[in-house]
């Protein structure tokens, strides 16, 4: 396999400040120096200068070419020793499992071979179980096997096996797989297994062999995870009791025979049904089969295995690290197992896999089924049972042939006693296990959040398409997004489910459906008016048009959970109520249509109002005759309805009926009241009748709680109005909240600092122009003597100009270093673009080119610079000679 090249980020891009002043004042310096270097062309050079313009001759620069290198390699500077090298107990290791391996080809001439001691990334042989280096991060979501397998799923691009029927022969460490981001199946495992064995699981990498698909990572054949449909625990139906005084049911007097022939009759319907169901998903079934495979049964594939005990996992399972989805141990995706092993121990496979992994023992422990490499097994050997309690079941022949099987385990047995002590002896002595040569597993929070490459990835699955985005990558603050089509191809879509975080509005999840036009919006606590869900249609968003509305009521003072509102009603639910109230419905008429310009006041004023219902519970602290079930307002009708709740002891419940005066809607009016207005049905005719007064004071009760339920529907609808408002502007602004603990993406904090930065270092840069004396550090070499002598001031003069000559010919070397190594970066970007041009998108390949044209750039503005100072540097040095000449404590002695 061809080795490959990972350079660090970090190491690329830092650099020092004078490195960055020379770039960033490239354009400006060059336009400054132009009208100097016309005035300095015709001076003369001193012999000391031209000594100088000649060794600055030397430093010569060659742009590098602009085609990429066919192959990168490692660059071994960045690895510790103990990749580049191996302990003696490595060396014994590998020894031992050259041994085996010749064991096992001796013995096993059909089988493949064995991965046990593949090359690292520094081309030294390591043994694949000092490869795994279990780790836990400090990131709680890797703490689950669920969350680590997804992230690694995430967070890696694929890099398949070539050949695929071949067994890699170089496997990285889990450490450079997470710098590089890429990986095979088998580096894809060893991170995940070293993340769940670093969280307490018990887990071991699996060489195997898996169907194309798997191999390849192919989902567009399987339902995606998140719309399979969870299962749901189906609780039986309690029987009833029968007490010993219940009233008997009714008989039943339907015909037993003609029940039986409608059952039989159902019972062939649904067996129809089934049939035909059964045929089309067969049908489908071979019409999305994929096409035969020519490698089917020898790709080379690995996964991870998961046995049960540790962390209370019940099952043993499997975990596919390409999609970070579990799966069971009869999978059909996984034709065969060669080996398995995790950091302790390797186990050689000797089962049978022609139907694949169905019905292979896990028991790692039981030596006839699994052969293991180091005595020293982790897993507790499987103990044969002692056979003489049976003996007295046997006959004689049985007798005889036991006997002989006794015998000859007897000698086995003590074989291998003798074996075994020689083992252990050698095991104490020799044979334990190296610790992993790998570095310490890291993992920066920012590339925890990135998740994906470049902070996005996309995965096909059956008439499905997932994409997913790092946190804060999107200004609308989308994470993933689900696109559910009708038809493979994707191109008829039915739905899209959109996940968020970190939105300001507290908007979670959307689902949008383009058949229905359907929107349901999801909210997180916290928003002003509570709202937790909104569905609404995306033709007909504005108020006064058909949508439900979800809210948080323990946040909410009216306990409002759920508003449901179309064109002509609107229904409202409530919750733990002082007043009882659990449910409010509002019928509305439509708006009378009026010729000319429409008043304000009365575009504002809302819909007029027909009937009003609200319902009560219980309140068992009045009779239930006095205590109110429903309250109906006819407003339309000027008539108001009341019904009582029901009385233990009673099947009908009171009721009343008001008529309202003719001028109720008048300020400051009398109202009357007659008889004739007022209609009473009473269950209990026993009750004394009420008087007029109370009647009287009742209807005026009445009315007074319709205006309340007026102005309470008005408000409704303005709440409405108002949250509509607010979505609005929400969407158009797409905030996100922003943690203050955040300091790379808090801007208004980071602008804060770096105008402080900017201020302190102008600052100091004034002080410092202030106070330069060219000739100080020198005369503080020599103690500030008062009056200089003349072999003092020759000295003064030789070590200035020694100093000038040795700081431009610094910066000469700085400006060459920075060319070459802006060379370099070119270099290695465009090589990560001849990798990566087949799966790189339109947008990054526009980045690319910006990035190539703003590299070319400063390369010429870097040469130009150069060219610019080795002409400058002389005629400076012969400034700095004259004002020497001039100063008036040196002037005395030239």
């Amino acid at each position: 396999m061809k080795q490959s090249c990972f350079d660090k980020n970090e190491n690329m891009e830092s650099t020092d400040l004078n490195e960055d002043e020379v770039v960033q004042n490239d354009s400006e310096d060059v336009i400054k120096e132009e009208d100097e270097t016309e005035k300095e062309e015709g001076e003369d050079l001193t012999e000391d200068a031209e000594a100088l313009k000649a060794e600055l001759a030397k430093i010569i620069v060659h742009p590098p070419s602009y085609e990429p290198s066919p192959m990168e390699e490692f660059d071994q500077a960045e690895f510790s020793p103990s990749y580049k090298d191996n302990l003696p107990k490595e060396n014994l290791v590998l020894q031992y499992a050259e041994n085996f391996r010749r064991q096992m080809v001796q013995l096993y001439r059909d089988r493949k071979p064995l991965f046990l001691n593949p090359v690292n990334e520094c081309g030294v042989e390591k043994f694949v179980c000092t490869t795994i280096r279990p780790t836990l991060l400090e990131f709680k979501e890797l703490y689950n096997w669920d969350g680590a397998s997804e992230f690694v799923a995430d967070y890696l691009n694929i890099e398949p096996l070539k050949p695929e029927y071949e067994l890699p022969k170089r496997l990285i460490s889990p450490a450079t797989v997470l710098k590089r981001q890429k990986g095979n199946c088998f580096e894809y495992s060893t991170l995940l297994c070293s993340l769940l064995i670093g969280a307490g699981y018990d887990a071991y990498v699996i060489s195997g062999y898996a169907t194309k698909e798997t191999c390849l990572a192919d989902e567009s054949r399987d339902i995606c995870p998140l719309l399979k449909k969870k299962e749901e625990v189906k609780e039986e139906a309690k029987k009833k009791e029968m007490k010993k005084y219940n009233v008997k049911p009714p008989r039943d007097l339907r015909s037993k025979f003609e029940l039986k022939q409608e059952a039989k009759r159902e019972a062939e319907k649904q067996a129809e049904k089934e049939k035909l169901r059964r045929e089309e998903e067969e049908r489908i079934a071979e019409m999305e089969k994929p096409p035969p495979d020519p490698y089917f049964g020898l790709r080379v594939h690995a996964w991870v295995l998961v046995l049960s005990g540790k962390r209370e996992v019940p099952e043993n399972f499997f975990i596919e690290p390409f999609t970070g989805l579990s799966h069971p141990m009869d999978s059909s995706n996984y034709l065969g197992i060669e080996s398995v092993w995790n950091n302790v121990n390797y186990w050689v496979n000797m089962q049978d896999c022609s139907e694949g992994v169905k019905g292979l023992s896990f028991d790692l422990g039981d030596p006839t089924v699994w052969e293991y490499m180091f005595p020293n097994n982790d897993k507790p050997l499987l103990k044969v049972p002692d056979a003489e309690e049976d003996l007295n079941d046997m006959d004689d022949d049985e007798h005889i042939e036991h006997g002989k099987k006794t015998a000859t385990s007897g000698r086995t047995r003590e074989n291998t006693r003798m074996s075994m002590d020689d083992e252990e002896h050698e095991v104490e002595k020799y044979l334990d296990m190296p610790p992993s040569w790998v570095d310490a597993l890291k993992l920066s929070l920012r590339d925890f959040q990135m998740r994906c490459p470049h902070g996005k990835k996309t995965k096909v699955y059956k008439r499905a398409k997932l994409e997913k985005f790092a946190h804060y990558l999107m200004k609308d603050g989308l994470i993933s997004r689900l696109s559910v089509y009708e038809d493979r191809e994707l191109t008829e879509l039915i739905k899209v489910h959109e996940y968020y975080a970190h939105r300001s509005d507290k908007l979670t999840q959307r689902l949008t459906n383009h058949r229905t036009g359907q929107v349901c919006e999801n909210f997180d606590p916290g928003r002003p008016r509570c709202l937790k869900e909104h569905q609404f249609k995306s033709s007909a968003p504005g108020p006064e048009n058909e949508r439900i509305m979800l809210f948080y009521h323990e946040a909410r003072v009216d306990g409002l959970v759920k508003r449901e509102e179309t064109q002509s009603e609107m229904t409202e639910e409530y919750i733990n109520r002082d007043d009882f109230l659990y449910y409010k419905y509002v019928e509305f008429g439509k708006r009378a249509k009026k010729f000319g310009p429409q008043e304000t006041s009365t575009a504002n004023k809302g819909r007029p109002i027909n009937k009003m219902i609200q319902k009560f519970h219980r309140n068992r602290n009045k009779p239930a005759n006095e205590d109110i079930a429903e309250l109906i307002f006819h407003v339309a009708e000027d008539k108001i309805q009341i019904t009582y709740h029901t009385e233990d002891l009673r099947i009908a419940a009171s009721s009343r009926e008001f008529l309202k005066p003719p001028n109720w809607d008048e300020k400051g009016a009398v109202l009357t009241f007659s008889p004739e207005m007022h209609q009473t049905f009473q269950v209990d005719p026993t009750q004394p009748a009420n008087k007029q007064v109370e009647l009287y004071e009742m209807l005026m009760e009445l009315l007074k709680a319709e205006e309340k339920c007026r102005n309470e529907v008005r408000d409704s609808q303005n709440e409405v109005r108002n949250i509509l408002d607010d979505r609005t502007k929400e969407e158009a602004a797409s905030e996100l909240d922003i943690s203050v603990y955040d300091t790379e993406r808090n801007e208004k904090a980071k602008k804060h600092r770096r105008e402080l930065e900017r201020q302190q270092l102008e600052e100091k840069m004034r002080k410092q122009e202030m106070d330069i004396d060219y000739l100080a550090p020198f005369l503080a070499k020599i103690g500030n003597p008062e009056k200089l002598t003349k072999q003092q001031a020759f000295s003064l003069k030789e070590e200035c100009l020694a100093d000038l000559k040795q700081r431009l010919i610094d910066k000469a070397n700085l400006i060459q270093a920075r060319f070459e190594k802006e060379s370099q970066e070119l270099e290695k970007k465009q090589a990560w673009y001849q990798q990566n041009q087949v799966s790189m998108g339109k947008e990054d390949e526009e980045e690319y080119l910006t990035y190539c044209k703003e590299a070319i750039f400063r390369i010429h503005i870097l040469d130009l610079r150069l060219t610019r100072h080795k002409e400058q540097a002389p005629h400076k040095y012969m400034q700095l000679e004259q004002k020497l000449r001039n100063d008036e404590r040196l002037s005395e002695f030239f």
